[in-house]
């Protein structure tokens, strides 16, 4: 197949002016100027032409939860259903995340190993959907935050037993509750840890070993040092709060710069009516130490905790993003954190989240200029999974 383009993004802000790619099967085989391109594949005529749109690499959302509806209230309709309930529905939201441009998500925790069983569903093309990096059970203490999706454990062996359990199940990386959370209101709160320092450190021995990231929830400030001494791979939410409110420490972003952590904040697309939830000076810190964090050097990746309290999955990701913006990030590397800084930061950097020759052909289609606006990416004109086409709004 050849798709042609006015501009194809091969990444880091670059395009090609009438550009083209081949794919064959579920790769792309070449990438370049249309006239080159299509003698490299022998093809006469574009099998898709769109001169006037613009071909890009598809997008990751690196925080979700597919097991939750992103209702206001998400704990009732989730402890209301059965598994078999929660993963039609499931279904339904994956694709609900491929027609709006999302080709690989993180999913870090659900129930049962149900977003492991969707993966399974989308890999065989059994349904359409994203590419799924799933957690399987995330990890807390006992009453700790989403205890209720079957995580508890006390003690190193306890720790390590459900990480191998996992693993074994297929996860490909491995979520701790690092603090509290607003989600569990009869739990500990968002600015108090969870697990000792040798419980994290077990924790993150027994997925290296296996060759797996860890990703940390983790909003108190005590959390956040804690992982980063364990070496976790990347830290979600990451707002150093205290009991007095919040706290950046300069020492311990220090180490997350030079220990090459991702941060994900989990930005949601409802970010500009933040100061109506949180207040405006709660909201200016919050937003100022994102901001922080980015001039600092810390690696950015995108992801919208789509799943919690109204955040869904029809476009959040793509409504987020103007959030990062917002902090004066460039739209060149909003759209990496999107795409290729994600792709890196889930262990599959050397697969996709660019359009290049080897890479799994995850493409997204829009109209407009993405680096001049990111408005262009809330509308997917289509979006290639795999090499597989994908109409958003089709049913196919």
């Amino acid at each position: 197949m050849l798709i042609t383009a006015g501009r194809v993004l091969t990444g880091s802000g670059t395009y090609v002016e009438d550009g083209a790619v081949c794919i064959e099967g579920d790769s792309i085989t070449a990438v370049g100027p249309r006239a080159q391109v299509a003698d490299h594949s022998r093809v006469q005529e574009a099998d898709l032409s769109f001169p006037d749109a613009t071909l890009m690499p598809g997008l990751i959302d690196s925080h979700v939860h597919v097991v939750f509806d992103g209702s206001t209230e998400v704990l009732a309709a989730f402890s209301g259903s059965s598994d078999e309930q929660l993963l039609q529905d499931m279904r339904r939201r994956a694709e609900q995340l491929l027609s709006s441009g999302v080709t690989t998500v993180r999913d870090l925790g659900d129930r049962n190993g149900l977003a492991l069983r969707l993966r399974e569903e989308i890999s065989r093309d059994a349904i359409p959907g994203p590419c799924i990096v799933a957690a399987g059970t995330p990890l807390t203490t006992p009453g700790g935050h989403c205890y209720f999706l079957g995580g508890e454990v006390s003690g190193e062996a306890a720790v390590r037993d459900l990480v191998q359990r996992n693993l074994a199940a297929g996860a490909r990386v491995i979520k701790v509750m690092a603090s509290g959370g607003g989600l569990t209101k009869d739990g500990p709160k968002s600015w108090q840890s969870q697990f000792t320092t040798a419980e994290l450190r077990a924790l993150v021995d027994e997925a290296h070993q296996a060759g797996v990231p860890v990703a940390a929830h983790a909003h108190s400030a005590d959390g956040i040092s804690a992982v980063v001494d364990a070496g976790v791979d990347t830290i979600e939410h990451c707002t150093w709060m205290t009991e007095e409110g919040f706290g950046l420490r300069p020492d311990v972003l220090k180490k997350i710069v030079e220990q090459g952590i991702a941060v994900c904040p989990a930005v949601g697309p409802h970010w500009q009516m933040a100061a109506r939830v949180f207040g405006e000076e709660r909201t200016a810190t919050l937003f100022g130490q994102v901001r922080q964090m980015a001039e600092a050097g810390v690696r950015l990746i995108a992801g919208t905790d789509a799943g919690v309290q109204r955040t869904g999955f029809d476009g959040s990701l793509a409504g987020a993003l103007g959030f990062y913006a917002h902090l004066g990030i460039s739209n060149a590397k909003v759209i990496d954190m999107a795409t290729s800084e994600g792709a890196a930061a889930l262990g599959l950097g050397s697969t996709t989240g660019k359009i290049a020759p080897g890479y799994r052909a995850d493409l997204l289609l829009v109209d407009g200029d993405p680096l001049a606006d990111l408005a262009a990416l809330k509308e997917a004109r289509a979006v290639w999974a795999s090499g597989r086409r994908h109409e958003p709004n089709s049913g196919e």
